[in-house]
């Protein structure tokens, strides 16, 4: 098919003239010259076609390589041509639908109302954009987003329609599993901490006069030994066969898992048989559990309190259930306690501190993050930093971590302090790209609670994407504790995933745990943070010396970067040097810093020129207390 040929030009219809001319003028050269003249328009009517057909082939070959299918309709909506990816997406060869109206493919999922809209809109504006769904060749029915735009002629007439649309089916499964996960434990399938929190406050509003909600958060006392000495899976089909067995003795109530090895189970009763109802929990579960060649028998310890006696609001029962829950495990293994005002009263002289650093959370203006620098040891070049949460409160001044994270843990506050330091790490460095600053990674602790409590991967993923920024300029610290800790569950397969994201893992205050060998033979990890309390006595003490020898021979032969905490001297850094350390941190180099003298640190030493002199002795702010 020859493609469109344009009259309006010149060249050609001095030809034509010239054609007559050639066959009636007298004398010969005249006759000549309009030949020419002929040939010359043949020529650029030739070279015309040649580039019509050109930009034709241009065009199929572009609707070819697209993933999105491409159908063009006439006015009536008969298709005239579809591109590869529309059969690809709906399996119909293009000699199958010539001819159709496109309205054939659709699926019966919308009414007349639906296209009626369409059609309205696509009149009126000569656009539509949205979600619909069609019926591929097989007869499977698939969601695609679909873009059509109306070609009209120069009177305004609509000639064709154009259609651009992708299969979405991927994206909305993901999307449903993405719901899933958000209220759902993987694990056993049952409610996760956010979906117990709504239906907590579900079975609240819907409570009856003469009812009651009973409701306990159960640990599974020693799991971690369990898990060590039988495996993770069968460690994990231990919980799931926990949450059977709870699902069956609370029939028609609510079971879910919180993390790690706690569980949560919430009745509605009309009976005042609390304690006995709890009592029988601990003894249910009390019976051996099966699992292969092994009789397990489980010590639970427990925390719980009864709506609306303790509250009426699913936030406060949640607190006053985590507080029993403390407080029964501070009484030893197999216990259960039951809410009492006494614990309120307890924790009276923290429970303001806990609500200001709430609002501190929710305002955003009192937290902030200072920042420690980590230089190479060969040049004394950054190589990094290390985001420290700091709260500076109104009244009081600096609140040191050491006060205020231990009770962000006891309240359930940790994924939330957790998350506000992973935006605002994020924003800070989206900020500084750009700047000047060097492109080093910021490293932020992760706790055992964010773990247990959080949606950290989601969290990540949501920032990274909110900042533009790879997942390679957010590291990742552990303790050793964390890796310890029953409640953060197994958390190296989480912490591959978050590594083949692109996230550096490392492991912080490291020697400080009783299982560190073991720990590294398994995890996916890029450095350690030899912890300061070997660093504090170099290089006189023989013993740490001997040990900050070990680790880094270590280290190198399981290719892991070592980081030095809590250099202070120049002997103790000249000691590492000598060892083979990479990496140090430490008040020789730089305390954490606020943003602001972290930037103008950072100008300073730029302004002196990459080699001018050590990054020991740099004046620095008043001393900041440390994480």
């Amino acid at each position: 098919m020859w493609p469109a040929f344009s009259l309006n030009r010149p060249l050609l219809w001095i030809a034509l003239a010239a054609l007559s001319a050639s066959i009636w003028l007298p004398v010969v050269g005249l006759r000549l010259a309009a030949v020419g003249l002929v040939l010359l328009g043949l020529w650029d009517a030739w070279r015309q076609v040649r580039r019509e057909h050109l930009r034709a082939r241009l065009g199929q070959e572009a609707l070819s390589l697209t993933e999105e299918g491409v159908i063009v309709t006439d006015d009536a909506n008969r298709i005239l041509a579809v591109n590869p990816a529309f059969t690809q997406i709906t399996g119909y060869d293009p000699s199958e639908v010539r001819g159709l109206n496109a309205a054939t493919l659709s699926a019966p999922r919308h009414d007349k109302a639906f296209f009626a809209r369409y059609w309205q809109t696509l009149q009126s504006t000569g656009r539509w954009e949205g979600e619909i769904w069609n019926r591929r060749k097989q007869g499977d029915e698939y969601p695609e987003w679909l873009k059509v735009k109306a070609i009209t002629d120069d009177q305004g007439r609509v000639r064709h329609y154009v259609c651009l649309f992708s299969d979405i089916s991927l994206r909305k499964a993901r999307e449903r599993d993405l719901r899933r996960i958000g209220f759902e434990d993987p694990l056993t399938g049952l409610p996760n901490r956010r979906r117990l929190h709504d239906l907590l406050s579900s079975r609240l509003r819907h409570l009856l006069a003469g009812e009651s909600l009973d409701m306990a958060i159960i640990d599974i006392d020693g799991f971690k030994e369990v898990n060590d000495g039988l495996g993770v899976e069968l460690g994990d089909r231990l919980l799931a066969r926990v949450g059977e067995r709870l699902a069956g003795y609370v029939a028609g109530g609510v079971v879910g898992r919180l993390g790690g090895d706690e569980f949560m189970v919430i009745r509605t009763t009309t009976f005042d048989d609390h304690d006995n109802w709890v009592a029988g929990l601990q003894a249910h579960l009390g019976e051996p559990f099966e699992l292969e060649r092994h009789s397990l028998r489980l010590g639970v310890t427990i925390g719980s309190c009864r709506a609306p006696e303790d509250g009426r609001d699913s936030g406060v029962l949640f607190q006053r259930l985590e507080s029993a829950l403390y407080t029964a495990k501070r009484n030893g293994r197999n216990h259960c306690q039951r809410f009492r005002p006494a614990l309120d009263v307890q924790d009276s002289p923290q429970l303001g501190l806990v609500s200001e650093l709430r609002h501190a959370l929710a305002t955003g203006g009192q937290l902030e993050l200072h920042y420690q620098p980590q230089y190479r040891l060969d040049d004394d070049s950054m190589a990094g930093l290390e985001a420290l949460l700091r709260w500076r409160h109104p009244r009081d001044g600096m609140i040191s971590p050491g006060d205020f994270i231990p009770l962000a843990e006891r309240h359930g506050l940790m994924a939330a302090l957790g998350n506000y330091v992973i935006d605002q790490a994020l924003a800070q460095l989206a900020h500084w790209r750009g700047q000047g600053m060097p492109e080093v990674p910021v490293w932020i602790n992760i706790s055992a609670m964010q773990l247990f409590q959080g949606d950290l991967e989601a969290a990540l993923a949501t920032g990274l994407a909110r900042h533009g920024l790879p997942a390679g300029r957010l590291g990742l610290e552990l303790t050793e504790s964390v890796l310890l800790d029953e409640r953060a569950g197994d958390v190296a397969p989480r912490l591959e995933a978050l590594r083949d994201r692109g996230h550096p893992v490392a492991i912080d205050d490291f020697g400080t745990g009783y299982s560190s060998l073991g720990y590294l033979k398994h995890l996916p990890l890029d450095k350690l943070k030899l912890d300061r309390a070997f660093v504090h006595a170099l290089p006189d003490d023989q013993a740490d010396a001997a040990i900050v020898v070990a680790v880094l021979a270590m280290a190198k032969g399981l290719g892991l970067q070592v980081v030095a905490e809590g250099v202070e001297t120049p002997a103790q850094a000249d000691f590492l040097r000598a060892a083979g350390c990479e990496l140090v941190q430490g008040f020789l180099y730089a305390r954490p810093l606020t943003v602001e003298a972290l930037e103008a640190h950072w100008q300073a030493r730029s302004s002196a020129g990459p080699h001018a002199g050590s990054a020991r002795g740099v004046p620095e702010p008043v001393a900041q207390p440390q994480a």
